[in-house]
């Protein structure tokens, strides 16, 4: 059989750079005071996100245990993906010993490669789990190299 073919990340630089700086701030801020702050849309959790290729679709993958699907909202406008939605907090007069699950306003935001559709981009929900399936995605071909030239300068 064949060696697999290793194609290019058609996702090189696609983890939200905000999302990841979210998920550091929030485990150091919980080290520190022992709890959780609340979160609106400006500095929501990230849920843990899984992207990878199935022949030639792109999966992404996000947790999102405790959450019921119509609490969720998937939205795509010019090249961006959003994942939103909000996990509530326990009701009534709870004391927490641990908490280390985030609760509150979630959002993730990923960019998809050029040339994706609203029609390309199916979405399923399972046991917490968000399956997005984006078709042809992962053959989407890298970005186009731009030859650089020599600049001639003129003569003094």
């Amino acid at each position: 059989m064949p060696p697999k073919k290793h194609r290019g990340n058609p996702f090189r630089g696609v983890l939200d750079m905000m999302s990841e700086m979210n998920r550091i701030s929030d485990t150091m801020a919980n080290l520190e005071t022992g709890g959780a702050t609340p979160r609106g849309y400006s500095d929501a959790w990230s849920p843990t996100t899984d992207i990878f290729a199935r022949g030639a679709d792109l999966v992404i993958r996000s947790e999102l245990p405790g959450i019921a699907p119509e609490d969720v909202e998937v939205t795509f406008s010019h090249g961006y993906l959003t994942i939103a939605g909000e996990r509530p907090a326990e009701p009534g007069d709870v004391v927490y010993y641990a908490a280390e699950r985030y609760r509150g306003a979630f959002r993730r935001e990923i960019t998809l490669p050029e040339g994706v559709e609203e029609e390309d981009i199916e979405a399923s929900f399972d046991e917490g789990l968000l399956e997005l399936t984006v078709k042809g995605a992962a053959d989407i071909q890298r970005p186009k190299l731009i030859a650089i030239k020599r600049r001639k300068r003129p003569r003094p």
